[in-house]
């Protein structure tokens, strides 16, 4: 049987913190800035956690168990 590769898309997207848990990144930062305020861009500035019903597709697709 052949290994499971991991899916090269969530590798870059997620990250494992200390705890265990998967940290993702926000949407919305990338352009279109500018009609944004400092407010909102500063909130999408900071890593947030993968919702609860997510968690065990995205262990799938790192191939975590």
């Amino acid at each position: 049987m052949s290994k499971v590769k991991t899916n090269s898309g969530a590798k870059k997207r997620f990250a494992l913190t200390g705890s265990g848990k998967i940290k993702r990144k926000h949407a919305y930062k990338r352009h279109i800035l500018t009609k944004k305020t400092k407010k909102q861009k500063l909130a999408l500035t900071h890593d947030g956690i993968v919702a609860s019903a997510n968690v065990k597709s995205v262990k799938e697709l790192l191939c975590l168990r």
